[in-house]
């Protein structure tokens, strides 16, 4: 699977959100049978991904009852454009406050004039 984001996210969480944001919503067990016919992966590390990425705040989860009992249902907090905006946005804000007005300038001599 192609790695898009992977200074924010390590591989397999790359991966499970790849397999997520077409889908919507999937609980562990299907995300897991589709991350298996691409990468050797167990379904306790797809789990404990899945908690890791709620724990960030990029997906989200809900409880369903199923044989067995309860079990998550988790769903994308943002589509991949948005996403992808979001990572962008933070990049940006981080380089401002590390750099200030060397990353201001960088940025309107890159962006601004550029575009003439």
């Amino acid at each position: 699977m192609k790695r898009m984001f992977s200074s924010v996210l390590s591989p397999l969480e790359n991966d499970v959100l790849v397999v997520l944001w077409p889908d919507k919503a999937l609980r562990v067990r299907e995300i897991y049978q589709k991350l298996k016919k691409g990468r050797k992966v167990a379904l306790t590390s797809v789990a404990v991904i899945l908690d890791r990425l709620f724990e960030k705040g990029v997906v989200d989860r809900r409880i369903e009852t199923g044989r067995g009992g309860l079990r998550y249902v988790y769903f994308p907090k943002k589509d991949r454009k948005q996403f992808e905006l979001s990572v962008v946005d933070e990049t940006v804000n981080r380089l401002i406050d590390k750099f200030g007005s060397v990353a201001i300038s960088y940025f309107n001599e890159r962006f601004v004039k550029g575009k003439k």
